[in-house]
């Protein structure tokens, strides 16, 4: 374990986090993108160290701001209400960031849930709050359809990955579904968000459960649903081609991780890079529900799709490559 450790990147200093974060916010970049620089140039002036409460009550006090100004023109504005209120949702989102691993952050993640969820409240079309029971918990989710699109009509079941859970789905991708006319329906992946479990062999259940309930819904063609994930996410796609071959009609595994990306010696050389902000092990190490290196290292092998290859599956499209904003 000590040697292991030794290969984990050294945290940045604040001035150097700082400074990496403003780049982003001018940049527009991941996971910034949205956020006015002037704000984050408060934001982060209000912030001395890398403690994590402190840092999320400064984004907090921003969130807050634009959620007040939100609620003041709910019912004289809607259209400005809608993007105060998402953009409190980013504030709080990223005070949270990009795990809720002090009691700081977990309240900045409840109010980042709850700004958008207001937001939600006032979409255009409608953002419906989906609640599906399992396994005495509940699977949470939004479901946006395209305007006058025709009932039953297709959808995408679509998942983030490790730290771009539900809520930034709909901001990101939720506008290019509604504009090709498919419905779509935002879910955290397991461990992340408000799923309800952790990451582990046959958590795809919870997927499959999402399509049972589907299947009841008049407005939702089940002949015709897909699935897409994004980074993490993608992992979860490739898995529900091969569990569900006959209920999705398509699947894309958007850079989703297959095998060697679980395995010790590949962990232990992106443990030591720094081109995660801050966390990374915190953020990939929670959604096992694990909290040592050793117990990391040790769960992340039996996740590997290698046994699962050769199986019968739904058409899947891989998409991987280079981009020119930051990955995660």
């Amino acid at each position: 374990v000590g040697a292991a450790q030794a290969q984990i990147a050294p945290s940045r200093t604040w001035p150097e986090l700082r400074d990496a974060v403003q780049d982003r916010a001018d940049r527009q970049a991941y996971p910034l993108t949205g956020m006015k620089p002037a704000d984050v140039r408060e934001i982060l002036g209000r912030v001395n160290s890398l403690d994590r409460d402190e840092w999320a009550r400064s984004w907090m006090q921003t969130g807050e701001r634009y959620f007040n100004e939100a609620r003041s023109v709910e019912t004289s504005d809607r259209p400005a209400a809608r993007e105060a209120y998402l953009a409190a949702w980013r504030y709080f989102g990223f005070g949270a960031w990009p795990v809720q691993n002090s009691p700081g952050k977990a309240a900045a993640h409840q109010r980042a849930i709850e700004a958008f969820r207001a937001y939600a409240k006032l979409a255009d079309p409608p953002l419906e709050l989906l609640r599906i029971p399992f396994e005495g918990k509940e699977i949470i989710g939004y479901l946006q359809r395209p305007a006058g699109a025709p009932r039953p009509g297709p959808l995408v079941i679509s998942v983030g990955g490790l730290d771009s859970y539900k809520e930034y789905v709909c901001e990101q991708y939720g506008p290019d579904y509604l504009k090709a006319g498919l419905s779509y329906l935002a879910l955290d992946m397991p461990g992340t968000g408000e799923a309800p479990i952790k990451i582990d062999v046959g958590a795809e259940r919870l997927f499959s459960r999402v399509l049972d309930a589907l299947r009841d819904r008049p407005d939702v063609d089940s002949r015709r649903i897909a699935f897409q994930g994004v980074s993490w996410g993608g992992h979860w796609a490739a898995r529900m081609a091969y569990a569900e071959p006959a209920r999705l009609r398509a699947v894309v595994n958007w850079a989703g991780p297959t095998e060697q990306y679980f395995q010790r010696e590949w962990q232990l050389k992106a443990l030591g890079t720094r081109e995660y902000l801050f966390d990374l092990f915190a953020a990939r190490a929670s959604v096992y529900g694990v909290s040592t290196l050793e117990a990391f290292l040790e769960y992340g092998p039996r996740m590997s799709l290698a046994g699962v290859l050769d199986k019968p599956s739904a058409p899947m499209l891989l998409v991987n490559g280079r981009s020119s904003g930051a990955t995660r």
